[in-house]
């Protein structure tokens, strides 16, 4: 009995073997047909150069990250089909924050405010994988986010902007589906952004000193000293750093 009979399973197992999928990571809207993706798909005979514009088209909003692309290829009719993956939210949002990473401390310590244009976009992008039942559910969604990575959202903490927008302060925009900023915005975003970071510089400098200061006095007690700092109000990042917890159960 051969593998593929001549009924429904034939045609099925025909179709199969007609279509070659191309599972690759490509840098958003920089898609070549250099390695990886030109030859993996060569021995398809589709239309690589076609292929790289549409992926690129598809993946211009997240340039400077890694994209999961997936590409399936009829190899009979040459025809072809691309699946965009997206980062995480937390990836797409320092993006648009221009910072490399979250706040430490993201209660106490802002790194960066975004618009809401900003979190329109990342919503748009991350739409398939979002619960929300529509654009500003989504919206909500990725503000949450932000919260827990020390992100203000028009000039607000996370918490008075969920208030915000449900009380439907930014439906006008959420409803524009506007996602692109002026460059007199991108600039005012620059400016507070650089003030975010000269008032966590300001604050760790107090802690640090203030950190010493206790360490000084138990020097030959680490745990007392993590626990008076940590008493004082010291984040425990800073803890960590001036007095290391494996210290603790040195002999």
């Amino acid at each position: 009995m051969s593998a593929c009979g001549t009924s429904l399973y034939d045609k099925l197992c025909k179709d199969y073997m007609a279509k070659q999928t191309v599972e690759v990571l490509i840098e958003g809207g920089k898609a070549t047909a250099a390695p990886p993706l030109g030859p993996a798909l060569g021995p398809t005979g589709v239309n690589i150069g076609q292929v790289v514009s549409d992926i690129n088209k598809k993946t211009a909003d997240m340039k400077g990250m890694q994209v999961p692309v997936k590409v399936t290829v009829d190899t009979d009719n040459k025809s072809f089909t691309i699946e965009i993956g997206t980062p995480p939210a937390s990836a797409l949002i320092k993006k648009e924050a221009g910072v490399k990473k979250g706040s430490g401390n993201p209660l106490s310590e802002k790194v960066a405010d975004l618009k809401i244009e900003q979190i329109i976009k990342i919503a748009k992008i991350k739409e398939d994988a979002l619960l929300g039942s529509d654009v500003k559910a989504k919206v909500r969604e990725i503000v949450g986010t932000c919260q827990s990575m020390g992100m203000l959202v028009e000039g607000m903490d996370a918490q008075s902007a969920l208030k915000a927008i449900a009380e439907g302060q930014f439906d006008a925009q959420i409803k524009s589906g506007k996602t692109e900023l002026s460059a007199e915005e991108m600039k005012e975003l620059e400016e507070e952004k650089e003030k975010l970071q000269a008032e966590i510089e300001k604050k760790r400098a107090i802690y640090e000193t203030q950190a010493k200061e206790i360490l000084s006095k138990f020097t030959k007690d680490v745990r007392k000293a993590r626990k008076a700092m940590g008493d004082a109000g010291i984040p425990m990042l800073i803890i960590n750093e001036l007095a290391p917890e494996e210290e603790k159960v040195k002999a």
